[in-house]
């Protein structure tokens, strides 16, 4: 299955110690994909991750490290420009920044795997149903 990971299904697998989000991230039973954008999030975020993992700077580099090498990050020019304005359009409402994941979910034919309720019911109400979550990506269907 391929499966677009948002952002703040990196920082809860950073968030939690004993993580089944980790887990599912570790494993290679699915290929993850991320906009090359996660990383400005990532940064953006440091210091608020530090606080509240109790890591420190290594250790957080060192779970990271590991986190981000079953991902495959891909550059904003490989998506369309149609598949980028379908995507603003689904978020614009919603919350923009989640534009580049989902229009990265398009491009490539993935499920998107996000925490956020929020936008994954709002983008339901808009059509957009391809969503990977903690069932599906533990038990895959073959």
């Amino acid at each position: 299955m391929r499966v677009v990971v948002d952002s703040n299904i990196i920082f809860s697998a950073l968030l939690l110690k004993n993580s089944r989000l980790r887990d599912i991230l570790f494993k290679r039973n699915h290929r993850f994909y991320c906009p090359n954008y996660v990383f400005v999030e990532i940064f953006k975020y440091k210091e608020k991750i530090l606080k509240y993992t109790r890591l420190n700077e290594v250790e957080l580099y060192e779970y990271l490290n590991k986190i981000l090498e079953n991902i495959k990050f891909l550059k904003n020019e490989i998506i369309s420009k149609e598949n980028r304005l379908i995507a603003f359009n689904l978020c614009k409402d919603l919350d923009e920044k989640d534009a580049p994941f989902i229009a990265l979910a398009i491009e490539i034919d993935a499920y998107v795997w996000t925490g956020d309720k929020k936008l994954k019911k709002g983008l339901e109400k808009k059509g957009f149903e391809k969503f990977a979550d903690l069932e599906s990506l533990e038990n895959p269907i073959s």
